[in-house]
């Protein structure tokens, strides 16, 4: 019962992530360029939900974002459920209780979905490759998935340990036992 209503808040908080992108950060950039709110929001259900929570909303929100601004479906599909599964590995390997350490989760994911988005466009569209410029709008786009980290880290975190109780329980002693 926990775990459906879980779900329930995390598929609204997916809408709403939706909706700040297409609405609120159309009109808010940073020279023309909106923050990727999906990957904080992948990096945070897969952080704190259980083993495969990350990459199923990952896999399901880029099909999404695929169909609705995408020119080839599966490319997003397949990176942002790559970050999914890519947070469970550092849920095991880093703290959450760090911002630095959140910090630099995000700019890694952010660094790594962006640079595979491209090189798959290129591969797949033939699209000319122009480094500056990707290098200029992936500098801008990290500098805003980090701003948002700073001013979002306190209610990620308290959600996501609600969240990390009811998904995963407490596993210490269960392992011995």
């Amino acid at each position: 019962m926990k775990k459906g209503v879980i779900h329930l808040m995390l598929i609204g908080l997916a809408y709403l992530c939706y909706f700040l992108q297409a609405n609120f950060f159309s009109w808010f950039t940073i020279a023309g360029i909106a923050p990727n709110i999906f990957i904080i929001f992948i990096l945070f259900v897969g952080l704190f939900g259980s083993k495969t929570m990350g990459a199923v909303y990952g896999i399901v929100m880029g099909a999404i974002l695929d169909v609705l601004f995408g020119s080839k479906i599966g490319i997003y599909a397949g990176t942002l459920g790559l970050i999914g599964f890519l947070a469970t590995i550092f849920d095991r390997n880093f703290s959450k209780d760090s911002r630095m350490t959140m910090m630099l989760m995000v700019m890694g994911s952010t660094i790594l979905l962006e640079v595979i988005v491209y090189l798959l466009n290129y591969a797949i569209q033939g699209i000319n490759i122009e480094i500056l410029p990707f290098i200029k709008i992936l500098g801008l786009e990290v500098i805003f998935n980090l701003l948002l980290t700073i001013i979002l880290y306190p209610l990620m975190q308290r959600f996501g340990y609600y969240i990390e109780n009811q998904c995963k329980g407490n596993q210490i002693l269960t392992r011995y036992f």
